[in-house]
C-alpha cells in the first residue's frame, strides 16, 4: 500500500461541515433561573391563563365561585318575559298554592304558630290543596282557636303557602320536578328554559363576547381608546419624546442633564400625588382657572366642566408620563451614533435638520418601534390615571376600555362584579396588543433590524 493519502479523499474530508457542539447545559445556570421563572409563572403565565379561563364564563358576584344552586326569582321572571316567554307560563310558574301536610304543619310549629290552632287545622284540612291563599285564609277564620289579629292569620296562613318563587334547590331536576306539580300546565320546553336561567353558578358561556359584539357600548368605547392611544402616543411618547431627545442632544451637557432630570418628575412622581397635582391645576380655585379669569378666558373645572378640556387634560397629564420615557431612550440612542457622521456632515455644509433627516432619523428605527410598540401596550391597559381624574367623565364621554374592563370586573356601582366580562375585556385587550406589535415589527421592518449588516467592518 502506498503510505501517501489521496489527495481527493483529503479534500472531500476536508469539504464536510463539521456538527456544531452543543453547548452543555450548566445545572447551575438553572437553579439560579429557577426562582425566575417560578415568579414569572404564577404572577404572569397563571394570571394571563386564568384571565382567558374567566372570559369564558359569566363569573360574577352573584354566581360566586363554588357550585351554585337553582333559585326562581320574581326578577328572573321579568328578564325571561323580556326575552319572550309567555305571560301565561310566567303567571304559572309565580303562582302560589296552599297545601296542608305534615311538612307544612311542622314548619309553623317551628315558627311559633299556636298548637291547638295547628291541631285544628290539621284536624281539619290535613291533605287538602288551596289554589289561591285567600280562600286558605277564608276557612282558617272559622275555626275556633284561630287568631284574632288578621296580621297573625296571615302570618300563619303564608307558612302553608307552596311556591317556587325564591326556594333553593340543589339540582335540576329536583326544581324541574316542583315545577311539574305546582304548575303542570307549564310546557316542557319552558320548563326547561327556566330551570337553565334559574342556576345561580358560573358556567362557561360566550356571552360575554356575544354581548360585546352588539352593545352598542362597545363602539364609543373602541372610538374612545383609539383616540386616547393615537393622540397620547403621537404627540407625547413618541413626537414629544424624540423633539426633546433630539433638542437636547444639541444642547450644552450641563443645560440637557437638568433639563432631563426635570423632566422625569412626572413618572416618578407617585401617581395619587401627580392626579392631586392636575386636580389643583384645573380645578375650580386651581392655577389654570384663576390665570384664564385673569385674562379674560372663561374659568371652570378643566378636567371635567367639558368634553374637550377633559381630553386635552387626560392625555396630557398621561402623555407627561410617556414622554419622559421615550426622552431616556431616545436620549440613549442618540449618544449611540458615532459622532464622525455628524462631524463629516458639517463639514459638507448640512445643517441641523439635514443632520437629523438624514443622519439621526434613520439610526432611530430601533428605538422608535421600541418606544411604540411598547407605549401602545402600555397604553391600552392603563387606566389609573383616567380613574383617579376624569373617572371617565363628563359622563361617560371619556372611559376607555381599560377602564371599563376595571369598573365592570373591580368598582362596579350596582354591587354585582362582573368577572367574567372584566376577563374578557381583559382578552381583547391581550389580543389587539398582540395584533398591533406584529402590525408594528412588519411596519419598520423587524427582519432589517436585526438581520446581518449589508456592509461588514
Amino acid at each position: 500500500m502506498s503510505s501517501f493519502a489521496d489527495p481527493t479523499l483529503e479534500g472531500a474530508r476536508s469539504s464536510r461541515p463539521s456538527r456544531a457542539r452543543r453547548a452543555p447545559v450548566s445545572r447551575l445556570g438553572l437553579i439560579l433561573m429557577a426562582p425566575a421563572m417560578l415568579l414569572l409563572t404564577l404572577f404572569f403565565f397563571l394570571p394571563v391563563a386564568l384571565t382567558g379561563v374567566f372570559a369564558f364564563t359569566d363569573l360574577s358576584t352573584s354566581t360566586g365561585i363554588g357550585r351554585g344552586d337553582y333559585v326562581v326569582t320574581p326578577n328572573l321572571l321579568r328578564e325571561l318575559g323580556d326575552r319572550g316567554m309567555s305571560s301565561a307560563d310566567l303567571e304559572a310558574v309565580s303562582r302560589a298554592s296552599v297545601t296542608v301536610d305534615a311538612e307544612t304543619i311542622e314548619r309553623a310549629r317551628a315558627a311559633g304558630v299556636d298548637g291547638r290552632f295547628l291541631d285544628d287545622i290539621e284536624g281539619d284540612f290535613l291533605g287538602r290543596s288551596f289554589d289561591a291563599p285567600s280562600d286558605f285564609e277564608r276557612d282558617l277564620r272559622r275555626l275556633r282557636t284561630a287568631p284574632r289579629r288578621a296580621r297573625d292569620l296571615k302570618s300563619a296562613a303564608a307558612l302553608f303557602e307552596t311556591s317556587v318563587l325564591n326556594q333553593r334547590f340543589t339540582t335540576s331536576d329536583g326544581l324541574s320536578a316542583k315545577l311539574e306539580t305546582l304548575a303542570p300546565e307549564v310546557t316542557p320546553a319552558a320548563r326547561a328554559q327556566i330551570v337553565d336561567a334559574s342556576y345561580t353558578g358560573a358556567r362557561f358561556t360566550t356571552e360575554n363576547f356575544e354581548r360585546l359584539a352588539t352593545q352598542k357600548e362597545t363602539a364609543r368605547l373602541v372610538a374612545n381608546t383609539f383616540l386616547y392611544v393615537g393622540a397620547t402616543l403621537s404627540l407625547f411618547n413618541v413626537g414629544l419624546g424624540l423633539f426633546l431627545a433630539v433638542v437636547l442632544f444639541y444642547t450644552p451637557k450641563g443645560m440637557s442633564s437638568l433639563f432631563s432630570t426635570l423632566w422625569l418628575l412626572p413618572r416618578i412622581t407617585p401617581v395619587v400625588l401627580y392626579a392631586v397635582m392636575w386636580k389643583w391645576f384645573t380645578w375650580e380655585g386651581g392655577f389654570l382657572p384663576i390665570l384664564a379669569e385673569q385674562v379674560g378666558l372663561p374659568s371652570f373645572n378643566y378636567m371635567k366642566g367639558s368634553v374637550v378640556t377633559a381630553w386635552a387634560t387626560m392625555i396630557t397629564l398621561n402623555g407627561f408620563i410617556g414622554a419622559s420615557f421615550g426622552l431616556i431612550l431616545f436620549s440613549g440612542a442618540l449618544r449611540a451614533i458615532p459622532v464622525q457622521q455628524l462631524w463629516a456632515s458639517e463639514v459638507d455644509g448640512a445643517s441641523r435638520w439635514q443632520q437629523v433627516r438624514r443622519i439621526i432619523l434613520p439610526q432611530m428605527r430601533w428605538p422608535i418601534l421600541f418606544v411604540t410598540a411598547y407605549q401602545t401596550l402600555s397604553l391600552l391597559s392603563s387606566y389609573e390615571q383616567i380613574w383617579l381624574t376624569t373617572n371617565g367623565g363628563p359622563g361617560r364621554t371619556t372611559t376607555v376600555w381599560a377602564l371599563e374592563a376595571f369598573k365592570t370586573a373591580l368598582s362596579n356601582y350596582t354591587g354585582n362584579l362582573e368577572y367574567g366580562m372584566g376577563a374578557a375585556m381583559a382578552l381583547v385587550l391581550v389580543v389587539v396588543g398582540l395584533v398591533l406589535s406584529l402590525i408594528y415589527l412588519r411596519l419598520f421592518k423587524f427582519n432589517e433590524l436585526v438581520g446581518r449588516p449589508k456592509i461588514e467592518i
